[in-house]
């Protein structure tokens, strides 16, 4: 199977990953290179809220760092969103923005 590319929906994303620490930015890259050859990410879960086959990568090192994308297009992967998690509870503000971004795509 061909590599699909890791294309980003918002330049805002890749931005937010070149600010996350070194190793949580390393491991993200290993994580989107699993998805681009068809591999589960090591630590995922579905974000269905958002839209159909959008997921969600959780990066665990010293602090919590997650990525939202979706990989049901032949062609691409399209990273929705990344943040650093600083807190327990999700912001309901973020998930409506990112569920338009995604409705608009």
């Amino acid at each position: 199977m061909p590599l699909r590319e890791a294309n980003s929906v918002e330049g805002a994303s890749l931005a937010s990953i070149r600010d996350f620490a070194e190793p949580a930015r390393q491991r993200v890259g290993y994580e989107l290179y699993r998805v681009q050859c068809g591999i589960a990410p090591s630590d995922w879960k579905p974000l269905s809220s958002i839209g159909p086959n959008v997921r969600e990568i959780r990066i665990r090192t010293t602090d919590e760092f997650r990525v939202i994308y979706v990989a049901s297009f032949a062609e691409a992967i399209y990273v929705l969103h990344a943040f650093q998690k600083k807190t327990r509870r999700r912001q309901s503000m973020i998930w409506r923005l990112r569920r338009c971004d995604f409705e608009n795509y």
